[in-house]
């Protein structure tokens, strides 16, 4: 993206904050083992308004000034970028990055407390008790010099407020970046059904899907990936990704990249021989008819409340009929007895976090999805191998997941290219598609 799209990110901020002070503190660094630290990456909201990728940074929006845009940067130190790499320094925060004023990081503890003379400041407490100490000393110095006419804040509000309902509805800059980022893992899915076979093991797979995020250009993967086989594909988050796989098994592959910045989410889950066996087929149908049904639910004014209901509509009346759990279907969803094998919600936002930021409910109540919102659908079953069911049905694990952007009109299934039906899935695992 182009500065001018940051610069209409943050006078739309100025504009819903003022008057007031909005103040951002950049990811912190994690420290993997010892003095390893691990990759880092910029906080979402941080890079939101001013794509400045660079740890140890401060970013501050004063709608009182007449210079809003104040970022805090590393200094130019040649001796540390040789080992690190390049850094903006304050002239680049200005030059590249369009800050109205930068200074050097070093400099927070005296010049963040003249920013705070106002009223009224956004940031978020709590998310980083480090900064947080950083921030309330500079608080506590503004409130100390209240006595020489020095206005103070007297409200704290979290940024969340403002930013995030500006990031739920995604612009077409955001939608090409989306589209990008699911092109990318289309073409890592469809080369891991062709991959996987029986003597494998999950992470050789797993391998399959980051070389062709890197290969296409992919920062990194938006979230840990889900490579797993036979009774590891009825854990919803399993992640060791070691098993060797079997004749017969099922594999469930829950993996996106992120790239530009915004993630991809998306789950397929295919036989290891290629061949769905006659009851992993019913399993495997059901989830999908589910997954029909709540994509059709999606639309402007329907709820993610509304997309859930249609899942369990159908995995409820299925379950029941396939002996799973006793009916009526009215009953088994009441008494929420299709939870014991469908546990989880159908629905989350998805953007620059997998998970990502936006008001679930309003005046407690569910809020309604708007055009320009993405969501994803992701209904599963996950019988154990133990399950008190038929024994043909145990231990199978299926979720189908797609990301789906809310239109004016409906929706439209962002990544309806990856393969989904059985046919289209067995011949991906033939290697008949690319």
């Amino acid at each position: 993206m182009n500065q001018s799209t940051y610069r209409e990110r943050r006078r739309r901020v100025l504009e819903a904050i003022s008057p007031g002070v909005l103040v951002l503190p950049s990811a912190p660094v994690a420290i993997r083992n010892n003095d390893v630290e691990h990759e880092y990456r910029q906080d979402s909201d941080f890079y939101y308004l001013s794509g400045f990728d660079e740890q140890e940074s401060v970013l501050v929006l004063s709608s009182e000034r007449e210079q809003p845009y104040h970022l805090f940067v590393r200094k130019r130190d040649p001796e540390r970028e040789v080992w690190d790499g390049p850094r903006a320094g304050v002239d680049g925060a200005k030059a590249e990055f369009g800050a109205d004023q930068a200074y050097e990081i070093g400099t927070l503890e005296t010049e963040l407390p003249k920013l705070l003379e106002t009223e009224r400041v956004y940031y978020a407490f709590g998310r980083d008790p480090a900064f947080d100490r950083v921030f309330f000393a500079a608080l506590a110095n503004v409130r100390a010099r209240a006595k020489t006419g020095v206005r103070y804040p007297v409200e704290l509000i979290d940024p969340g407020k403002v930013l995030h309902k500006l990031r739920l509805l995604k612009s077409g800059e955001e939608l090409t970046l989306m589209t990008k980022a699911l092109d990318i893992t289309r073409e890592a899915h469809v080369a891991a059904m062709g991959a996987a076979e029986p003597g494998k093991y999950e992470y050789e797979v797993e391998s399959v899907l980051n070389g062709v995020f890197r290969r296409r250009g992919s920062e990194r993967p938006a979230y840990g990936s889900i490579v797993g086989s036979g009774p590891n594909a009825t854990v919803l988050h399993y992640r060791k990704n070691d098993r060797l796989m079997q004749d017969g098994d099922l594999l469930l592959i829950d993996a996106g990249c992120e790239y530009g910045y915004y993630a991809s989410d998306i789950t397929r889950t295919f036989p290891v021989n290629g061949t769905f066996s006659e009851a992993q087929r019913r399993i495997y149908e059901l989830v999908l008819e589910a997954q029909f049904a709540s994509i059709r639910a999606t639309r402007p004014g329907a709820t993610m409340d509304d997309v859930h209901k249609a899942s369990v509509e159908v995995l409820a009346r299925g379950m029941v009929e396939l002996g799973l759990i006793e009916g009526p279907v009215s009953d088994a969803i009441k008494d929420l007895r299709y939870r014991k094998y469908y546990m989880h919600k159908t629905s989350h936002y998805l953007g620059m976090d997998v998970h990502d930021v936006g008001p679930m409910f309003e005046n407690g109540k569910p809020r309604p999805l708007q055009a320009g919102t993405v969501i994803t659908v992701e209904p599963g079953m996950y019988i154990p191998a133990d399950a008190d069911v038929p024994e043909q049905y145990r231990g199978i694990g299926v979720r189908i997941e797609d990301d789906v952007l809310v239109t004016d009109k409906g929706q439209r299934v962002l990544s309806a290219g990856i393969p989904k039906t059985v046919d289209e899935v067995e011949a991906a695992c033939r290697g008949e598609l690319t």
